[in-house]
């Protein structure tokens, strides 16, 4: 299982869905590539319940989440909410103090520019140093 490789899982992921989620998963999926040529992509929390495990895009740490259910592509960004979102593109999980997501329902749109500068965002917010203080 472990010497798969992880872009190969979500081809099939996306493969596997057949309708409206697996189309918007790979535009997502482009979207985030072209934000940020250096992602890394993994495949996470592997179970029997689910075989295919959950896309995760990495930089520095966790981008974001791929996740998909009967009605809905979530996309939970792990540091969300450090993140600007003048688009406001966010619209779940807005309660948190650190991840927020996009739930995208059949017929979404999604704003390519505004959802790249997310992805750039989260690439700078796991690269930005934690401030330190002294003891």
């Amino acid at each position: 299982m472990s010497d798969e490789d992880p872009s190969a899982l979500i081809d099939a992921k996306i493969a596997s869905l057949g309708d409206w989620r697996s189309t918007t998963l790979a535009k997502l999926r482009a979207l985030i590539r072209e934000a940020d040529p250096d992602v890394v992509e993994t495949v996470k929390w592997r179970k029997p319940t689910n075989p295919g495990g959950v896309p995760t895009w990495e930089h520095a740490g966790v981008l974001c989440t791929g996740e998909t259910y009967k009605d809905k592509v979530k996309l939970t960004f792990a540091k969300g909410a450090a993140i600007d979102d003048p688009a406001r593109l966010f619209n779940s999980s807005l309660d948190g103090n650190v991840r927020r997501a996009i739930d995208l329902f059949e017929g979404d749109r999604v704003d390519a520019a505004a959802f790249r500068a997310l992805v750039r965002g989260a690439v700078e917010a796991n690269l930005a140093k934690p401030a330190r203080t002294k003891a």
